[in-house]
């Protein structure tokens, strides 16, 4: 059994959800929350500040037909409508809503979906599948991530505790990117502009907190692999506590959560 004071993984029952968007705010020029809702959420689960879920999207009434009769986590050779994995920002089980945060960069089916996004259209979602749980364990944390990593770190830092100490690393593709990012925690962000800034460089300079850390770093696959050798090989951490994921591929734009 999984101690309650280790890292820990909790698995949840896969269920699809047809929800409809109740409100969308613009956060900044590029990133738009759409806050879904409907008695289809009652008893979503969410227990990771990373956790995601899968978003589905039909584009022909085979997909939308398909979307209605097929079996979560199985193959089908049959049509299947695009998915893509997304950070549960907020689900607030009182107000029955969940709010999901969209970064507007293409023409993918998650973006072209969110940038036309408004009140009283659906939208599927299904998951989150499992949780990876954080205990509150460690004095401080290195959080490292681009546009796609906001939702989980926001939500990381709101879950902190005082006491605690985080240091942040966010690449954007501008300053209006930036987002208030609330902690109990003493917290230091440095936002570093794409194309302006090297964010392995970045990471190369930074300061790493003291005490027991955990580091966490979510950006385009390739450039996660490197920043996660630069903790190990260069900063020395310990790689039971640095966890480092590819949200995207240079060659697949949405291929992972944002």
């Amino acid at each position: 059994m999984n101690s309650p004071q280790a890292i820990h993984r909790v698995m949840h029952e896969i269920k699809r959800r047809k929800l409809e968007v109740l409100r969308v705010t613009d956060l900044t020029p590029l990133m738009r929350r759409v806050t879904l809702h409907g008695p289809e959420l009652a008893g979503f689960i969410s227990l990771g500040a990373d956790d995601h879920v899968k978003l589905l999207f039909p584009r022909t009434p085979q997909e939308q037909a398909a979307l209605e009769t097929m079996t979560l986590g199985a193959d089908s050779a049959g049509p299947r409508p695009a998915m893509r994995d997304y950070t549960p920002r907020r689900y607030d089980p009182q107000s029955n809503e969940l709010d999901i945060d969209f970064v507007l960069h293409g023409d993918g089916p998650a973006a072209t979906w969110a940038a036309q996004a408004a009140a009283g259209q659906h939208l599927y979602i299904a998951g989150p599948r499992g949780s990876l749980v954080v205990p509150d364990i460690f004095d401080s944390y290195l959080l490292i991530g681009d546009e796609t990593a906001i939702p989980a770190i926001a939500r990381r830092l709101e879950e902190l505790p005082a006491g605690r100490s985080a240091r942040v690393l966010i690449e954007v593709a501008s300053l209006d990117e930036r987002q208030p990012l609330n902690s109990q925690a003493q917290v230091e962000v440095s936002w570093v502009v794409r194309g302006e800034q090297d964010l392995l460089e970045a990471i190369r300079q930074v300061q790493v907190p003291t005490g027991k850390l955990y580091a966490w770093v979510a950006t385009e696959a390739a450039l996660s692999r490197k920043a996660r050798r630069i903790l190990l090989d260069e900063k020395g951490l310990d790689d039971e506590f640095v966890k480092a994921a590819g949200y995207w591929r240079l060659d697949e734009s949405e291929s992972q959560g944002h």
